[in-house]
């Protein structure tokens, strides 16, 4: 065995985007949507409702997204307690959400200008993806009692990116997949309501502004003092109500590779330790032509760090000719 110590130069790391589905059984376009009615008469169906790609009840049933209602002051759902004025599911999950995505307590969502005291929040379940959401992938359609809308967000036009604590923000814009409708602001929306909410690719979820989808489709959510507005179920319809349903986005994982570049010369690994080699008793070279015209055939490169520990193996595909008229390189992949 033979042992080589690695330049600095003979590492590399690179780094590769890779986009997948995001849906079940590889789905790019989710048209179909069903909630559990079991579910949404529970308990927690006051906070969410979660949305499955085929019949609840089914064998392959899983949950591809969850929808949940927001609003400061606790309106459109009933209080925990009548005595507790403005506790209510409602005012938890903006609280919840606001420290998800704020971290600050008395700060607001503030969509594109404008602040909304409510939103709908549509989390992607987290074994859909691995990593974070695809920036420009999205095309969510939406409608409303005056007609419709295609939603995507503008990270192919925004001039730079804006985080906060749940990562990259990007607002929530009319078009389709990236393409940002430019008919109405050059941001791609009304600078009256603000835009149509947040993509928080980082986190998986969507912010939307209600006061900007009531004002261009006619959809509103119910902000009753002390009673059940159905908010979540509202958000649902809007998604399952479209004439031409349909809700694409895909997924999106950064893999870092190291390349591990092993280089032997051609006067190098020309001799084996190989019992068949050399002589047991003397150390010799047995047959006389291996002295000046040796051949080896390494299989395997073993990666060990100064301890003499090793770390790594890597197998040949085939054994490789070594002698001194050849020299080899080989390069080593490293994925994490």
């Amino acid at each position: 065995m033979s042992f080589n110590r690695l330049a600095p130069e003979d590492f590399v790391v690179s780094s590769d985007s890779i986009t997948a589905t995001l849906w079940s059984a590889g789905l790019v376009t989710l048209t179909n949507v069903y909630t559990s009615s079991v579910q949404e008469v529970g308990s927690s169906g006051n906070f969410y409702l979660n949305v499955y790609q085929t019949e609840s009840a089914g064998a392959s049933a899983a949950v591809q997204f969850a929808l949940a209602y927001g609003n400061k002051n606790g309106s459109g759902s009933s209080f925990y307690n009548a005595s507790v004025v403005g506790a209510s599911p409602s005012k938890t999950t903006y609280a919840q959400y606001q420290n998800l995505v704020i971290g600050d307590e008395n700060t607001g969502f503030v969509f594109g200008g404008v602040e909304s005291p409510d939103f709908w929040a549509v989390s992607i379940d987290r074994t859909r993806y691995k990593e974070s959401l695809f920036p420009g992938s999205l095309s969510l359609v939406l409608s409303g009692s005056t007609g419709k809308i295609t939603l995507t967000d503008n990270s192919q036009v925004a001039s730079s990116i804006i985080f906060n604590d749940a990562g990259r923000v990007f607002q929530l814009v009319s078009g389709s997949q990236g393409v940002v409708n430019t008919t109405v602001q050059a941001d791609g929306y009304s600078l009256s309501s603000g835009s149509y909410g947040w993509f928080l690719p980082d986190i998986g979820t969507l912010i939307l502004n209600p006061t900007a989808l009531s004002a261009s489709i006619g959809l509103s959510t119910s902000q009753s003092y002390n009673a059940d507005g159905l908010n979540n179920r509202k958000i649902y319809n809007a998604i399952n109500g479209a004439t031409a349903k349909s809700f694409l986005l895909n997924s999106q994982e950064t893999i870092s590779s190291d390349y591990i570049f092993i280089r032997a010369r051609n006067a190098e690994f020309n001799y084996s330790e190989n019992p068949s080699f050399i002589s047991g008793s003397t150390g010799e070279v047995l047959y006389n032509n291996f002295i000046n015209s040796p051949q080896t055939y390494p299989t395997t490169i073993g990666l060990y760090n100064d301890n003499n520990e090793l770390l790594a193996v890597a197998k040949l595909s085939r054994p490789l000719l070594k002698d001194f008229t050849k020299e080899l390189l080989v390069r080593i992949k490293l994925d994490f």
